[in-house]
């Protein structure tokens, strides 16, 4: 058990932090699949691409995911929704 108060401290933070990044990211992965389901029935796609860019740049913003892997994660989105076109 630790013994200062910066430590218990920055304990309690980072399981906050981490429960909310992972909140984030599971949120961010169910958009993609959404994406992924929605262009495989032709419906929606335009709405569902939208919601997940969103959520993959409020992580990005954040710093949950890395910017380059953002942007690699939206490209990668849209040229299978372009595909499927």
């Amino acid at each position: 058990m630790q013994v200062h108060k910066s430590v218990i401290k920055r304990e309690r933070q980072s399981k906050k932090r981490n429960i909310r990044n992972t909140a984030a990211k599971s949120r961010m992965k169910t958009l993609i699949k959404n994406v992924h389901t929605a262009t495989a029935a032709k419906e929606g796609v335009e709405i569902s691409l939208a919601e997940a860019i969103s959520a993959i740049d409020k992580a990005a913003n954040k710093g949950i995911i890395h910017k380059n892997a953002a942007n690699r994660k939206k490209s990668r989105l849209c040229l299978s929704v372009n595909v499927e076109k």
